[in-house]
Parts: structure tokens; sequence; C-alpha cells
């Protein structure tokens, strides 16, 4: 499977941004992190990050899931745009699906700052955000002025949105706020995952216990039988007896699928960053294997009967391959493209399309469930 025309007339549309952005991310180095995450957000809202139009990947990287259809199995992970600000930029540089949020209710400002470090030579970010947002019912409005929106960058014709959904830090009532916001913003989203699992927000995780997300899933169900395919996202903490109740929970509901991973609590002592020791979540690299090895004890639990997306410490095309090999229908990156920016999709796109040309496979999804 070679490279197709489509591939070929996009790089060649990419090559200015390509070799203009080591420049730009180096620069945006230079910012306070949090700040430079905002300019890079708003960069993108004004088109200034190249992809001025949709295209088509190589059909070797279309991949299903939840009855959706992915034009590449690399996504962007809830977390870089919050807001839904930058959803059709996001799609046209080049991203398979676009995840949203974290949103909650009401508006919040999250917690304080600083609450963003980089661990550049770890390939890694520490974050306690603390779900800062724009709250629920001004993201509907923006994917609603999306879905609406006419031409040919119409978002919802060529890639899917998903919207990650959370509590607010204060007053929050779980069986209640999560109900809520897949009913409001169900007729914006492909598909809806309930955040359980940020470190950030006080006793979040303890709603990925059976009992609470059980009751959860029961009220979703009951107020809004026709939502769209909902996941719940994990942390990569849980001990094997804890992921083994979890999953059995969501396969005795109506949940399409999981998200493995969200960030970790923990800290390997390899870290060589100054702010190693930041509490918070930290992702990129270092938790590359810990995501993988708890996707891989996901996918033999489950034996197919739920979508699994591999999130956490994907930098290269072997790296999405490896996820897939090990169960994941879908991946999502985060710290990469904080790191390295637009060139890094094309980039990881291409490996794979490589990989797959040199072992004579035809399709990525080929690979799903062969890692020995």
């Amino acid at each position: 499977m070679k490279l197709k025309l489509n591939d070929i007339l996009f790089e060649a549309e990419q090559g200015a941004m390509a070799s203009c952005f080591p420049i730009i991310m180096s620069g945006l180095r230079n910012f306070n992190p949090e700040f430079g995450h905002n300019l890079a957000i708003k960069s993108l809202s004004m088109g200034l990050c190249g992809g001025r139009r949709p295209w088509q990947d190589s059909p070797a990287l279309k991949v299903k899931a939840m009855g959706l259809s992915f034009p590449n199995p690399v996504g962007i992970a809830a977390g870089f745009d919050k807001n839904a600000a930058a959803v059709v930029p996001l799609a046209r540089i080049g991203f398979g699906g676009v995840e949203v949020g974290t949103v909650t209710p009401k508006p919040q400002s999250g917690n304080p700052k600083p609450r963003l470090f980089r661990l550049t030579e770890d390939g890694a970010v520490i974050n306690r955000m603390g779900f800062n947002n724009d709250g629920i019912y001004r993201m509907a409005a923006r994917l609603e002025k999306i879905r609406n929106s006419k031409g040919p960058f119409k978002t919802k014709a060529y890639i899917p949105v998903g919207v990650n959904i959370g509590i607010n830090k204060i007053g929050a009532n779980p069986e209640t706020d999560y109900p809520m916001q897949v009913g409001l913003i169900g007729q914006y989203a492909d598909y809806i995952v309930l955040n359980l699992s940020s470190p950030n927000t006080p006793g979040l995780r303890d709603l990925q216990h059976p009992d609470r997300l059980s009751g959860i899933l029961q009220a979703i169900q009951e107020q809004h039988p026709n939502h769209p395919p909902l996941l719940v996202k994990l942390a990569p903490d849980l001990s094997d007896a804890e992921v083994e109740a979890i999953v059995e929970t969501v396969i005795n509901t109506n949940v399409s699928g999981l998200i493995l991973t969200n960030t970790t609590i923990s800290r390997p002592d390899y870290l060589k960053g100054a702010f190693r020791y930041e509490p918070g979540g930290l992702s990129g690299r270092p938790i590359r294997q810990k995501s993988t090895e708890m996707l891989a004890r996901v996918a033999r639990l489950t034996k197919g009967r739920l979508t699994l997306i591999g999130c956490g410490g994907i930098e290269t095309g072997a790296d999405v391959i490896e996820k897939i090999m090990h169960g994941a229908d879908f991946t999502q990156l985060y710290s990469a493209f904080a790191y390295e920016g637009p060139p890094l999709i094309h980039r990881i796109k291409r490996e794979i399309v490589e990989i797959l040309d040199k072992n004579n496979i035809h399709n990525v999804a080929d690979l799903k469930n062969t890692a020995s």
C-alpha cells in the first residue's frame, strides 16, 4: 500500500508549515506553558496553522468504531480544546477525530496557577488544571454553530467529534449532572465520554467505583435512552480487581466503550524534568507502557464487546500500531502534539502507512489484537 495522491498533495501543502513550525514551537516553549497552550488554540482558531482544506487520508488508515467512521486512527484527546474553540482547524490539520472538553455544567476557572508544567527531557506534561472551561451551555452553542455551518469545511461531514464531560468542583451532583449534560450535548456530539478519572477534581475518581458508576449510567439511560455512543475514561492507577469490576459494570449497561487511559498520579523514578514532583496528572512518554498494559488487560477482559480507545504516550506511527495490536479500535494523543505541533500528525500517519506497506497489510484495523 503506497502513499496516495492526496497524501502527496497534503505533503506539498504542509511543506511551508512543517518548515516553520519548529521555530514556532520553539517560540511557544519560551512562554509559560498555559499561555503557550492558549496561544496555540487562538492560532488554530484563526487559521494560522495550515490545513486550508479537508482531504481524504489513505484508505489504509480508515477505521470504524461505535458505528462511526474515522478517516485515520489518530485523534486529539480531551484537554487540548476544552471549549470547542478549534474543532474545525483540528480536523483540517489531519486528526481522524476530535474530542473536546472536559466540560462541566457550570463555567469554572479551575485550580490556582501555575497548574501546567513541561517535563521536556521526559517528553511529558504534568497538569492540575481542574476542569477550567466555559461550561456546557457555551460549548453546546459552539457545536450547534459548527453543525449548522455550510460548505466543504462542515466538520460533521468528515470526522467524528466527541464531547468529554465532567463535574464542577463545587456543588456537584454526579447522578444529576452527567445525565443533564448528555441530554444537552447529545444532539451535537458523535460520541460522549464520561470523565471519571482526572486526578485534579476532588472525589472524581471515586465515581469509578462500580456502585457509583452503575448509578450514573442508569440515570443517563433512564433520562436519555437515545443518547450517542457513550464511553468511560479510566485512570491508569486502578488495580486489576478494580478494572475487572468496572469492565463488568459497563458491559452490563448501555456503554459503548472505554478510553484507556487518563493521566497518572504515579511518578517513575527515571523522570528528569525539574517539575517532576509537581502534583497533578502525568501524561506523555512516561505513561505509554503503563497505559498500553492496561489497554491489553481490558482487551482480554472485554473480548471485543466494547470499543477501546488507546490513549497515553503516543509519539510515533509505531506507537499507534502498538496500541491497535493490543486491542485499540482508535487512538488519541495530546502531549506530543503540545511539543511538536501539527506536523506531528502527518508524520505519524506517514509512518503508519510505511509500516503497513512494508508488511503488506491493507488496513491498520487488520492489526487489532495481534500482539503476542
